[in-house]
């Protein structure tokens, strides 16, 4: 059988499962998949048909009837068939062949109402007829009524005698409950021409650089992590400490990714569900081009797999060797600064921004020898300290970090880094250490003066921590996993690069 999986066609055996479908796709292991049935299967459940004239598309809603069950199953013969004849009372589009039964009932139709007529009492010229008013009378075929036409109303008198019906088909979508089926059995049986979705795919905007850099961001664990799912949109709140700014805005469409950059919420993306006017304090970062029933469909505490076109360009971790050749894949030119050997680890990048990288054609790696980047270890349990202190050395978003030297002098018994004031105001107290040890990761809390100064302990101390306070003004962070010589190399005012990964 053939499917679709996020875009690309599958052939797969006879009995083939979901299983066999997200094989070697981007799938999260317990999230939801959608499977949109095929055009043989939705032809049977969808109760929208559009008839696509020359003039444009009319659509009836059908009615939940014998002559609506009859319409399905004729609709392929339909195609082809003309405007027979208009008049001030309906419109006739056939004929065509079909056993319908001759019955002389009175129908009585209102405007719009859609129904089978006999021409001459004779099933081989059966025509299909659109109300322009309202009026009883018989036309051969009984009472029963097919459905109602809902959009393309105009096209009624805007065609004309022997113009043809080009094509009829299910009307479907995305968000459509009648054509889709959401799921997590991996055993759930597919059919030939099913489409199978594992994940979004969020084209993103490039008027918006900073709020597609946030997406690009929380999309690289491969998923978003379902905060909301209200009937408006589906919001993701994994990172609410973040620095944005206006960008732009537009109404929010269907569809629409965006990122709220000002008041409360600042760096919560929402991706909608229905049409909401344009905000100012709200982003466009994108819009949603595969993949939409699995945003209709979440709930909180769901995980939605996320793809991005583009994907993150970033090259930081990479030898500069590496990073040239992957900066070129995108057709991105390398200016090397720093330690440009082709061995060097590339500790910045700039511009950073995916977007603004790709608007700049040129981007600048800065590269410094591999023993000079620094490992550590985030070990505390703290969460609320830990993202603190990933936040402000940029390891919440990128292999490499940076840490800004405030002081630094040989035989001290620590070397302490600048922080963030405003950050660590709600550094809350942790139950206060026994012991400080030689190599310890800490930084000052909401208790002291310097609150968000960070710091590294050269000795041992029970009475003080690696900033130089007491127990109790102290959070621990982790440890300095490296060679400690190399802290005597430390110097005032520079930075020193940081990395929780063996490189």
């Amino acid at each position: 059988m053939k499917v679709i999986v996020n875009g690309n066609q599958k052939v797969l055996g006879d009995g083939a499962t979901l299983r066999d479908a997200v094989a070697g796709e981007h799938y999260i292991k317990g999230s939801d998949i959608s499977v949109h049935l095929s055009t043989e299967k939705v032809t049977e459940v969808s109760n929208d048909f559009a008839l696509l004239t020359p003039r444009g598309e009319m659509v009836i809603h059908l009615h939940d009837t014998a002559e609506a069950r009859a319409f399905r199953s004729l609709a392929e013969g339909i195609k082809g068939v003309n405007l027979r004849w208009s008049t001030n009372e309906l419109v006739a589009f056939g004929s065509f062949p079909t056993e319908m039964t001759q019955s002389d009932e009175v129908g009585d139709y209102k405007r719009y109402d859609v129904f089978f007529a006999l021409g001459g009492n004779d099933n081989n010229t059966t025509y299909i007829m659109v109300a322009k008013r309202a009026f009883k009378k018989a036309y051969g075929c009984g009472a029963g009524k097919i459905g109602k036409l809902t959009v393309g109303r105009h096209l009624l008198t805007a065609l004309k005698e022997g113009e043809k019906v080009l094509d009829v088909y299910p009307v479907v979508s995305e968000t459509s409950t009648e054509n889709i089926v959401i799921t997590k059995d991996l055993d759930y049986k597919l059919a030939d021409g099913y489409s199978i979705n594992t994940n979004i795919l969020i084209k993103l905007n490039p008027g918006s650089p900073v709020s597609a850099e946030q997406i690009l961001v929380l999309a690289s664990k491969g998923y978003f992590n379902v905060s909301e799912g209200t009937g408006t949109f589906m919001g993701c709140r994994d990172d609410m400490d973040v620095d944005m700014e206006p960008e732009e805005t537009g109404v929010r469409d269907v569809g629409t990714v965006t990122v709220r950059n000002a008041g409360a919420g600042k760096g919560h993306v929402m991706i909608y569900k229905q049409r909401r006017q344009l905000s100012p304090a709200i982003n466009v970062a994108g819009v949603v081009e595969r993949g939409t029933a699995l945003i209709t469909r979440a709930v909180p505490g769901d995980r939605v797999a996320v793809t991005t076109d583009p994907q993150r360009i970033l090259s930081v971790g990479m030898t500069q060797a590496e990073g040239q050749k992957f900066l070129e894949s995108f057709g991105l030119k390398q200016k090397r600064t720093g330690d440009t050997s082709d061995g060097a680890i590339i500790a910045d990048q700039t511009p950073e921004a995916t977007m603004k990288a790709i608007s700049a054609g040129e981007i600048e790696t800065f590269g410094v020898p591999k023993e000079k980047i620094l490992r550590i270890k985030v070990t505390t349990e703290d969460e609320r300290t830990a993202h603190y202190f990933r936040k402000v050395t940029g390891l919440s978003h990128k292999p490499i970090g940076q840490l800004k030297v405030q002081f630094s002098f040989p035989g001290m018994s620590m070397v302490t880094f600048y922080g963030d004031d405003a950050r660590g105001q709600d550094l809350y107290p942790q139950e206060p250490f026994k012991k400080c040890k030689k190599g310890d990761l800490g930084v000052t809390n909401q208790s002291r003066p310097h609150h968000g100064l960070i710091g590294i302990r050269l000795t041992d101390s029970k009475e003080f921590g690696p900033t130089g306070e007491e127990p109790y003004g102290t959070n621990m962070i982790g440890r300095y996993d490296d060679d400690m010589g190399k802290l005597d190399e430390l110097e005032d005012e520079h930075v020193a690069y940081i990395t929780e990964e063996k490189l």
